[in-house]
């Protein structure tokens, strides 16, 4: 009974709206991660955090990470999710900020509200990535391999000659310790 199973030939990434907005959401991801990292001093500032610079920098080296996910994966679905995952942890941080009596409350809401709006984006597309076809898995038939060079008849019998090369012998130093035959006393055998 032949069995046939169903392949496709080439596999395919998500493809229209969802896939520009997670490719634009990778772009995104590398400039925020960028400037996160190198600007965390002067955004910590501008928000009245300082002190929390290495969280910032932390984040931005979070959001480069996604980014490259993004743009790199043929599916970027997963990163997405990771990006939805991070405006939680940047929502909750800033909120945090929002009840911080030192910190700059209108500047910190303008960024909430820009995190807010983000996440919305995120969720839009990470939910559209989700809902389409799943990506199609390539599978390569071998079975009529027998991972021999040469039809197994004329391999019969190929090894029987083969000497082991002086390299791959074991060195005279490591090998077992044999006494010297004295006389009168047999060799102990190994």
């Amino acid at each position: 009974m032949a069995h046939h199973r169903h392949t496709r030939s080439r596999q395919t990434r998500p493809s229209g709206s969802a896939e520009t907005l997670a490719q634009g959401l990778g772009w995104f991801s590398l400039a925020l991660g960028a400037a996160e990292l190198f600007g965390a001093r002067s955004m910590a500032r501008w928000l009245g955090m300082e002190g929390n610079e290495r969280l910032i920098r932390a984040y931005g080296a979070r959001e480069i990470a996604t980014g490259i996910g993004i743009l790199t994966q043929r599916d970027p679905t997963p990163w997405i999710w990771g990006r939805v995952a991070g405006d939680a942890l940047d929502l909750a941080t800033l909120g945090n900020a929002l009840r911080d009596r030192h910190s700059h409350h209108d500047r910190v809401a303008v960024a909430f509200g820009a995190v807010a709006g983000v996440t919305v984006l995120d969720v839009v597309c990470a939910n559209a990535l989700t809902g389409q076809e799943p990506q199609p898995r390539r599978y390569f038939d071998y079975s009529d391999r027998s991972g021999l060079p040469r039809p197994p008849q004329q391999m019969r019998g190929a090894a029987r000659d083969f000497e082991v090369p002086r390299d791959m012998r074991i060195p005279d130093a490591m090998r077992p310790y044999k006494e010297p035959q004295r006389p009168g006393r047999p060799q102990p055998s190994m």
